[in-house]
């Protein structure tokens, strides 16, 4: 059986392509679990903390009792009062004994567990009482592992679990516990928002607070993608740039795990039988990844479902990453502000700069996608690009110069006569959604993040292997204009362009919609002001 990307449950080094993480399992190792560190590996949804909590449960097997359990495998009902989840927890631990998957347990301490259970009274002291009594008569130092914590965090039941490790955590010079208790959520459960009753505030609770810091980089670098890529070329010999390849992915993704892996799943897959590049040379390629990467931008999957779903629920999240894309709004990066808090544990968010970012840029194209489906500027400007979007291609090429012009004369009879203040708001949420349906189904975009801010913002085109970029501002000025000018020449010569696109806004009173060509630092440049 040949190796595989895989996106889907615990990545196995003998099954599948994937980072190597030993150096990062060693350091948990070295720096939290040897100094009896208590702690929550709390990172976003798919971000490789169940299949490092695996790596790490077989390298700490080697030497520590280790249960490694799920709450996943509760059930709702066993969180419905404490003796239900005291029973439950014991027969998870006593599985695991069962199968092998945590040696050096005592068979007396195995056959009182069996006993416990069988306790309809059994509740936290007992409970306690028995990790005391276990951690004491078994000769090696035990560690317990949880994952999916946040099945249970909103739950009172949860967090008296909490606060018996955390009361034998602060006991541990005196009686025997575990060596180290590693949760991993989403949440951080040091700070745990618990509603404890439908009729009752949200309540704070810090029983958690004995917990140490993790604070390692989960994301994969250029290098973690190449050492992955690596390995797959040394298989199927496809004659790929791996440092290329490698930069490219990590420019999409920023090294988001599940984002880094379903790229190269998808570009994988495109040389099965059915595969759009039957070739492998072809597939790992810049036109390969670009056609990985719409394909993401268009599917359904949790990780984006779950986005949906949290910014419908978080109005004050929602609002902001809206600002920061349309607006070009710098929000300083507080993390005490409870939007800039969610963001980043959801993994949304992130500081560049000490400002507030959107992660990687397929969340943002994706972000927009979202936003501008909503369809909040009329109609007529979306029909406009629908009705007319044939005549921008021929022969396999997008006419962007058509573009622009039939944009300006669609823009001016549709929002000539709009109040400044909505044009400053929405001129580039416009012309995203006019450009939008021309490139649908064959081009893929993004708004370049070094180059947005309140008055300028670059969108990158990439259309069947041409690239075209746009750069958008509001008008400030023949001076500010000439600057601008100056600045996409530089950009263009960056991107090896020759030509590029500048769209003013410009919403003086006196403004003369038009189009003109000119030569700036050896680059064509078509301005159209709107």
């Amino acid at each position: 059986m040949r190796k595989r990307f895989n996106v889907n449950g615990i990545c196995y080094p003998d099954e599948h392509y994937m980072v190597n993480l030993d150096s990062r399992v060693e350091k948990i190792i070295q720096d939290l679990v040897l100094q009896n560190k208590y702690f929550t590996i709390n990172r976003a949804r798919q971000y490789g903390k169940t299949t490092t909590l695996d790596l790490l449960y077989r390298r700490l097997a080697e030497n520590f009792s280790v249960f490694l359990l799920s709450f996943e495998d509760m059930g709702s009902a066993s969180f419905s009062d404490e003796h239900q989840f005291c029973r439950t927890f014991l027969r998870l631990l006593k599985t695991q004994i069962d199968y092998g998957m945590t040696a050096g347990i005592p068979e007396d301490v195995s056959k009182e567990m069996e006993g416990d259970m069988e306790q309809r009274n059994f509740d936290f002291p007992m409970l306690k009482n028995f990790f005391t009594h276990m951690c004491t008569n078994t000769d090696r130092p035990v560690v317990l592992i949880i994952d999916e914590v946040d099945q249970a965090s909103n739950n009172q039941i949860f967090l008296d679990f909490l606060s018996i490790l955390r009361s034998m955590y602060l006991k541990r010079r005196y009686i025997r516990t575990f060596q180290s208790v590693i949760l991993a959520s989403v949440y951080d459960v040091k700070n745990l928002q618990v509603k404890l009753r439908p009729d009752e505030e949200h309540k704070y609770n810090s029983p958690w607070n004995i917990a140490a810091d993790f604070d390692m980089d989960m994301s994969f670098s250029v290098a973690d993608i190449a050492g992955m890529l690596g390995e797959y070329e040394q298989d199927h010999h496809t004659g790929m740039d791996i440092s290329n390849v490698s930069q490219m992915i990590w420019d999409y993704t920023e090294g988001y795990p599940y984002l880094v892996s379903r790229l190269c799943q998808s570009m994988d897959e495109q040389t099965d039988e059915n595969g759009s590049h039957p070739d492998r040379s072809a597939a790992w390629t810049r036109e390969g990844l670009l056609s990985a990467v719409k394909k993401l931008l268009e599917e359904r999957n949790t990780l984006f479902d779950d986005m949906g779903k949290k910014l419908s629920d978080v109005k004050s999240l929602d609002r902001m990453i809206r600002s920061i894309l349309f607006q070009g709004k710098k929000i300083p990066y507080n993390p005490d502000d409870e939007a800039v808090r969610l963001g980043s544990m959801f993994g949304y968010l992130k500081k560049k700069d000490g400002t507030v970012a959107v992660s990687n840029r397929i969340f943002e194209t994706r972000l927009y996608n979202r936003y501008l489906s909503e369809n909040i500027t009329e109609d007529a400007l979306l029909d406009a690009a629908n009705m007319g979007k044939n005549q921008f291609t021929a022969g396999g090429f997008l006419n962007m110069d058509l573009v622009m012009e039939k944009f300006m004369h669609h823009f001016t009879e549709i929002y000539g006569d709009r109040e400044v203040h909505f044009l400053e708001e929405n001129g580039r949420r416009i012309f995203l959604t006019y450009l939008r349906p021309i490139i649908n189904g064959v081009g893929n975009y993004y708004v370049e993040a070094r180059t947005r801010d309140l008055r300028r913002t670059d969108v990158i085109v990439d259309y069947l292997g041409k690239q075209y970029v746009i750069e958008m501002k509001l008008w400030h000025g023949s001076e500010y204009h000439y600057r601008g000018e100056l600045q996409l020449a530089g950009y263009l010569d960056a991107y090896g362009l020759d030509r590029g696109y500048l769209l003013s806004f410009n919403f003086n009173k006196n403004k003369k919609p038009g189009i003109k060509e000119i030569d700036c630092d050896g680059k064509r440049i078509l301005e159209v002001v709107v």
